[in-house]
């Protein structure tokens, strides 16, 4: 049986982006008899960006009822909070620091963006990529869903997973990577990658009101209404394609050719097709969201799944380095 891994920060409520990134396919993935899903909630991570206690707390809950309301199944799957394994992938994060090279981490493509956008560039930015590989070979995990941005810091673990099996022996197991390159990067109202630290974002579980407002706000180009729009280069249609089924996109493509149509119609046909779509959904995740109760009993019993398999291969690691 192969072993999924994936995980997701609570620095907000998951976005489209993040649903259609990595909580559909994630879902999908588990929902394969020969597949073992351990998915869970960064919420270590989120704590480079977000330093307010209760933000946090309802980001993550936030995070678990959106898992929970997509059909995640943690009945055959494990399903937990980061931070309630704290105690053991921190200390496996520490054995990996000292086999991570500083110019790799250095050299983290993810670290230069932010360093270049974020006012808090702080230590735990620089070592994101050592977690991210504690997170996922203390774990055993064979495969992990990563879009674009996260693929090198798969290489990343993967090379810190080798050095130390090179020194010690067979240790952990090396990851593979899986890709989906259709959903890859799913482009936010800018036309940039869809991110919370871009402000860019599409979040479905607002009330209509707000989530219309929202679409609205999508950058298009100054086409006149009565001209006829190139969908190829239209930040709403690219998304609208990541939703619609084939007759849907057709259709839509033809609009964007017919004069008098315009981005406002278009923007209003993803606002339909987004509430379309996630109904039931959205009413699932209000619902828990009302009910943090059993997300916390859920996400309870998922760590202590979880932490029985992180312990035994930490014991391995600290064995091998003499402790």
């Amino acid at each position: 049986m192969a072993r999924i891994l994936t995980g997701i920060q609570s620095t907000g409520t998951p976005h489209l982006g993040n649903i259609l990134g990595a909580i559909i396919p994630g879902i999908e993935l588990s929902k394969k008899k020969e597949n073992e899903a351990f998915f869970f909630i960064a919420d270590l991570h989120s704590l480079t960006q977000i330093k307010d206690g209760e933000q946090l707390r309802q980001n993550t809950y936030a995070t678990a009822a959106t898992w929970l309301a997509f059909g995640f199944d943690t009945s055959t799957n494990v399903f937990y909070r980061q931070s309630d394994v704290a105690a053991e992938v921190c200390q496996l994060n520490w054995f990996l620091n000292c086999y991570a090279p500083f110019p790799m981490l250095a050299n983290a493509h993810s670290f230069k963006d932010k360093s270049e956008k974020l006012s808090d560039v702080n230590a735990g930015l620089f070592v994101y990529p050592v977690l991210m590989a504690a997170d996922i070979i203390g774990y055993d995990a064979n495969f992990v869903p990563v879009g674009k941005d996260q693929q090198q810091h798969l290489e990343m673990t993967r090379d810190i997973a080798s050095s130390f099996n090179h020194i010690h022996g067979d240790t952990f197991v090396i990851p593979e990577g899986l890709y989906d390159e259709r959903v890859m990067i799913v482009p936010g109202t800018d036309g940039q990658k869809m991110s919370k630290s871009y402000n860019n974002f599409i979040d479905i579980f607002l009330s209509d009101k707000a989530l219309r407002k929202q679409i609205m706000k999508i950058e298009t180009d100054s086409t006149p209404i009565e001209e006829p729009k190139d969908w190829k280069t239209c930040n709403a249609f690219k998304l609208y394609e990541l939703l619609a089924n084939d007759a849907q996109i057709e259709e839509m493509k033809t609009n964007y050719a017919t004069p008098g149509y315009g981005y406002g119609h278009s923007k209003q046909a993803l606002f339909e097709l987004i509430c379309e779509k996630f109904k039931t959904e959205r009413v699932r995740f209000n619902e828990l969201m009302e009910n943090t109760d059993e997300l916390d009993r859920q996400l309870a019993i998922g760590a202590e799944k979880a932490r029985a398999v992180i312990g035994k291969v930490l014991a391995k690691v600290k064995s091998k380095t003499g402790y």
